[in-house]
């Protein structure tokens, strides 16, 4: 494996950990343009591929056969911090397509703002699976098993007709073979694949221009544009991808997923970008991104961006007090 330093981690003034991995930025034709470590790197691309896994829903007219908005499709791309706002439009996309919550098969889990925010929930706080940072993902799903007569309640079986769906069309916006794409669970429990780091930069530098993109056009316009339109919904309050798109307002678009994974796509230099933390811990990849982002010309100083505290995150202990830092190592190497 062919990694390198992506960030460090100081405690005082004393470095204490080093973070690597991988990057790989490429065009819209997957022309490698700048790399740091190996930037083929075998991937499990896990919510980063939402978007594309919501491509079967789209291309099969699933928006306007049930009256989906561009909050419901955003939030089919979603990982949702479980806010009120994310609980509501769940509730509405599986409403529209005559399920509920007991048809989800996703599981349930603290949601995720309380992480943000720092606090717990309280002994009277009850959770279900529309709670799950993945229920917008699957109540595309069940959406379009209602529209095609499929079984609801094995959706997420490899073999089912959806998931086969998912596979073609995830193969075909990373420029790859299915036989290519190597296969897991993700949390969600819904299959997800692993495919070189540069597949999944095409991916989202294709995803990133829309219309404009010859084999998806009006789908990836319309993925595209309800992602950048409604941030907040993709994500949620705090979170580093409502950050990204914040600071180019429809021109980035952003997806981060689990074990250190981070996809951006450029729609105004049509390229995308896409970051794998080696060991998976997440607080080293948004210092890292940022840096990528300012070294390919892309961004600036930060300080009044809403990146600006993921340029350079404190480490803080259990009281809040300030105790060392998060900073960026990356370099990369122009090909």
């Amino acid at each position: 494996m062919n990694f390198a330093p992506l960030a460090e981690v100081t405690r005082g003034a004393q470095l204490e950990s080093i973070h690597h991995g991988a990057v790989a930025v490429v065009d819209v034709h997957g022309n490698l343009l700048y790399r740091a470590g190996d930037p083929h790197f075998l991937t499990f691309t896990r919510s980063t591929l939402k978007p594309f896994q919501a491509l079967p829903f789209m291309r099969g007219g699933g928006p306007a056969r049930f009256g989906f908005t561009t909050r419901e499709i955003a939030l089919m791309c979603a990982s949702h911090s479980g806010e009120a706002i994310h609980i509501e439009t769940v509730q509405s996309m599986l409403g529209k397509a005559g399920c509920d919550e007991h048809h989800l098969r996703c599981g349930c889990h603290v949601p995720i703002h309380y992480g943000i925010e720092n606090r717990l929930p309280t002994a009277e706080e009850h959770f279900n699976q529309l709670y799950n940072n993945c229920s917008g993902k699957h109540a595309g799903f069940l959406a379009y098993c209602v529209q095609h007569g499929h079984p609801l309640d094995s959706y997420l079986d490899p073999a089912h007709p959806l998931q086969q769906a998912i596979r073609e069309s995830v193969a075909q916006a990373a420029g790859i073979s299915q036989h290519d794409l190597a296969a897991g669970i993700d949390g969600c429990s819904a299959p997800n694949y692993a495919m070189p780091l540069s597949r999944l930069a095409l991916a989202y530098a294709r995803l990133a221009q829309g219309d404009k993109e010859p084999v998806f056009g009006s789908v990836f316009g319309d993925l595209f544009g309800a992602m950048t339109s409604h941030p907040e919904l993709v994500s949620g309050h705090g979170r580093a991808d409502l950050a990204f798109m914040q600071t180019a307002p429809g021109d980035w678009v952003a997806k981060g997923g689990a074990e250190g994974v981070q996809a951006i796509g450029i729609r105004s230099a049509g390229i995308g970008i896409a970051i794998k933390v080696a060991d998976g811990n997440a607080r080293a990849l948004y210092p890292a991104a940022v840096a990528v982002l300012q070294q390919i010309g892309l961004l600036g100083a930060v300080d009044a961006t809403p990146l600006a505290s993921w340029a350079h995150p404190e480490v803080r202990n259990l009281r809040r007090l300030p105790v060392g830092k998060i900073s960026a190592t990356v370099r990369l190497a122009k090909i």
